[in-house]
């Protein structure tokens, strides 16, 4: 039976199914794509929030911020996605559109906790139906104040929310990790995690399968007065 599912066998034909051994198959899919993309990290530091994405969607050809991975969402929240790319516009314009609504019914901005949340249940319920499939992709977002300091959270392909200090995702995920492990981010003030993030990148970077890539940055912190700003790092 074991050999008969883990080739599909219809058990992967929609995500509401659930294999004998109680896998959605489909979830599975759509994780692996996320990793399957450039690795992605979020660190918390002593002032910030910091996301960096090792972006390997790059041309000569393109434009310089082609294929951009890193999103201003409202002021002071940032997000970076992995995974397809026109799964991650979908989720980019829908959390803009949640932050939108928010501040226009209660005439100000929505938090970061309550975002996620309306996020990942607009994941989820793409995992609940055979017409529809899940998103391929993972999500980081960040963001930063005077009162509640710097947050993190990661958003699962299932639409499971959870906060970190540090992430990652992405090919270089776990290598990422234990690299992270190394440093003390809670002391280090925003010019420091830059180029802590910047080392942990090149670090796990594997320039047999990807040669060229491009740095992506995203901060918010006291440096950038509460806003999420957007930095190219052209390799």
């Amino acid at each position: 039976m074991s050999e008969t599912y883990s080739k599909g066998a219809g058990f992967d034909l929609c995500a509401s199914q659930y294999a004998p051994n109680g896998r959605l198959l489909q979830l599975e899919y759509a994780a692996r794509a996320a990793d399957n993309s450039g690795t992605v990290i979020g660190i918390c530091g002593k002032d910030s929030v910091l996301l960096a994405v090792e972006n390997l969607n790059i041309n000569k050809l393109f434009e310089k911020d082609a294929n951009q991975r890193i999103f201003n969402i409202d002021g002071n929240m940032g997000m970076a996605v992995g995974g397809l790319l026109g799964d991650c516009s979908i989720l980019v314009d829908r959390a803009r559109l949640e932050a939108a609504s928010y501040r226009q019914k209660y005439e100000r901005g929505i938090t970061l906790e309550l975002l996620c949340e309306r996020v990942d249940s607009f994941l989820h319920a793409y995992t609940l139906y055979s017409a529809v499939r899940p998103f391929a992709l993972s999500i980081m977002m960040a963001s930063w104040d005077n009162k509640n300091g710097p947050r993190l959270y990661k958003i699962e392909p299932s639409g499971t929310t959870t906060g970190h200090f540090c992430c990652s995702f992405g090919k270089g995920s776990e290598q990422a990790r234990s690299e992270m492990e190394k440093f003390e981010f809670k002391d280090l003030p925003t010019d420091q995690l830059v180029k802590a993030a910047a080392e942990i990148i090149h670090g796990v970077h594997d320039e047999r399968a990807d040669k060229n890539f491009r740095l992506d940055v995203g901060i918010v912190g006291s440096q950038t007065k509460g806003k999420f700003e957007y930095r190219l790092i052209q390799q």
